[in-house]
């Protein structure tokens, strides 16, 4: 009796311990996803970024993201996942560091790019660990962690950022004008934002020796002692006998469908249904917007008619919105199943994204073209004038701004002039780093600030975004990509899959602050709301609900669909 009880607590306490480092995968992807928001506030003040290269550095994680989930499925099949988890710690700390010494631009792309290599090998990994690792009752409830930790990662990448904006806020104003000590507090912001996040990279990278490889991993490749024995890590020894007979049977059956029908290729007709179900869904769910929302929230938020303080507390509001909505999500995955959740949570988006179009729009409209005014004020291939003079006849009681795209040789930035701010100077300069290149005038717009009521109103809108998201595609997204597909084709699929979606975040990302610059935010609330009715249509028509079956069952289920 002692020794039975003995196991149960070796398999609670093993139980716990897989989902503690799991989890931890997902925080580490949470905070690469959160912590530049507020980093983008000092960044571009203490290294001369254009706006596509300040883009490519938002999208470097994402991008990073793509090109290691493409390969992760194969590597994951050919080390193991245990092994592959272990790599992706390794290469999350490595970035950090060299994000942090990073001097230009160059460095810091690739130490972002090197941080999203490592989050799209969790991203790939940690949810094909879960799915293989754990029964199917646990199944929907454990893989939930990840989102739950993802979540709770990017609240604290943004409790850092909100923590470091602070202290560097009281720095500056302390300086008194002193250029030299408002860069300073400027420069050790943002770097302090990501040096505070290594240490839980540090614990993912160790924690990950000490987890078991896959049963169905070691099954595949012939060790089937070994298989059993990870069972028994996690399961009695009743329950671990009938999975092993399960992989048995199912692989049984493989060998000879595939003696019939001349192999398991991806491109068999039993295979397509579930991978471009998954396919769709992966990059839809980024179609929403979320990365792009998430990672220049801060700024949405400043457009919006917020001040940096509270642009910063917004942000951390919709962050912890986020964490609560999902531990309410992975409360009811394994009770109302996939489809419910993904369907509410869908619906929550359109309405969301189409308010935020709505009053962006409200005020986007009413700006002015004053490109003439700002081109008859270029002096010696500078502009150097307060607001007051360059819209004089105005007769505009409200605060208001000019905005003006502009580039020196490659590359737009953008100045604004606000009429409540100092003395209200438009001030464009040429680059440091291309001091005789002739200043473009592109785009010149002048309207209305925005009011911080309008700002806090869309915060709500993106509040229903972010709760509907959590609620739904959020924890929905990662059991739909390992449950979905069938068990040959699973790593390989997951990895073509995230590639998909991690190229759509890329593309968003890259292409958000040009697309804003010209057609302004209501533009990319509305393409997102668009995106996001096709995939309610999915969630609705096209969804199976998976809840409470093992994954040899699911893939039973699509084989006879297409028999």
């Amino acid at each position: 009796m002692d020794a039975t009880k003995a196991g149960l607590a070796d398999r609670i306490g093993y139980g716990k311990f897989l989902l503690f480092i799991a989890g931890m995968g997902g925080l580490l992807y949470g905070i690469d996803v959160g912590i530049i928001s507020a980093a983008l506030l000092y960044l571009g003040k203490t290294i001369s970024l254009s706006l596509e290269q300040t883009s490519m550095i938002v999208a470097a994680v994402l991008g990073g993201s793509m090109l290691s989930s493409l390969v992760a499925g194969f590597f994951a099949d050919l080390l193991g996942r245990k092994t592959m988890m272990i790599v992706s710690g390794l290469m999350f700390v490595a970035s950090v560091g060299l994000i942090v010494i990073s001097h230009g631009f160059v460095p810091l792309f690739i130490g972002r790019l090197l941080q999203g290599m490592s989050g799209g090998v969790i991203a790939v990994v940690v949810p094909l660990y879960l799915a293989e690792a754990l029964s199917a009752e646990h199944r929907g409830s454990g893989s939930a962690v990840f989102q739950f930790m993802l979540t709770v990662g990017i609240v604290i990448a943004s409790f850092a950022g909100l923590y470091y904006t602070h202290q560097a806020e009281s720095a500056i104003a302390a300086a008194h004008g002193n250029a030299d000590l408002i860069y300073a507090a400027q420069n050790h912001a943002w770097r302090a934002m990501f040096l505070s996040v290594v240490y839980p990279g540090l614990i993912f990278f160790f924690g990950s020796f000490f987890i078991s490889e896959t049963p169905r991993w070691l099954f595949r490749k012939g060790k089937v002692e070994a298989a059993l024995a990870s069972l028994r890590r996690s399961s009695p020894e009743a329950e671990a006998q009938r999975q092993l007979a399960e992989m048995q049977t199912l692989a049984d059956e493989k060998t000879k469908g595939e003696g019939a029908k001349g192999g398991g290729s991806l491109l068999q007709r039993k295979y397509i249904i579930p991978f471009v179900l998954a396919c769709l869904i992966l990059g839809l769910n980024q179609a929403t917007g979320i990365n792009s929302i998430l990672g220049y929230l801060v700024v949405i938020l400043r457009q919006a008619g917020m001040n940096a303080q509270h642009a910063t507390q917004g942000d951390l509001s919709v962050k912890m919105l986020n964490c609560v909505m999902t531990i309410v999500a992975v409360a009811l995955v394994d009770r109302k199943g996939r489809k419910f959740l993904l369907m509410i949570g869908t619906g929550g988006i359109v309405i969301s994204l189409a308010a935020a179009a709505f009053f962006f729009h409200s005020f986007e409209a009413k700006r002015l073209d004053v490109m003439p005014a700002v081109q008859a004020q270029v002096r010696g291939n500078a502009v150097d004038v307060p607001l007051k003079t360059l819209m004089a006849g105005s007769a505009s009681g409200a605060p208001t701004s000019v905005t003006v795209l502009y580039s020196y040789g490659d590359g737009e930035k953008v100045a604004t002039a606000l009429s409540d701010e100092g003395d209200g100077l438009l001030t464009i300069h040429p680059d440091a780093a291309a001091p005789k290149a002739p200043l473009v005038l592109k785009r010149a717009m002048y309207g209305a600030i925005p009011s911080e009521q309008t700002g806090w109103i869309i915060a709500l809108c993106v509040a229903l975004f972010i709760a509907s998201y959590s609620a739904g595609p959020g924890v929905v997204v990662w059991l739909a990509l390992s449950e979905l597909m069938p068990t040959r084709i699973r790593s390989n699929g997951m990895g073509i899959a995230l590639l998909i979606n991690q190229g759509v975040s890329t593309l968003i990302a890259g292409l958000f602050l040009p697309t804003v610059g010209s057609y302004g935010y209501a533009a990319m609330f509305g393409f997102w709301a668009a995106c996001t009715v096709l995939y309610f249509a999915i969630a609705v028509f096209f969804l199976p609900e998976t809840k409470g079956k093992t994954l040899e069952e699911i893939e039973l289920g699509f084989e006879k669909k297409t028999a």
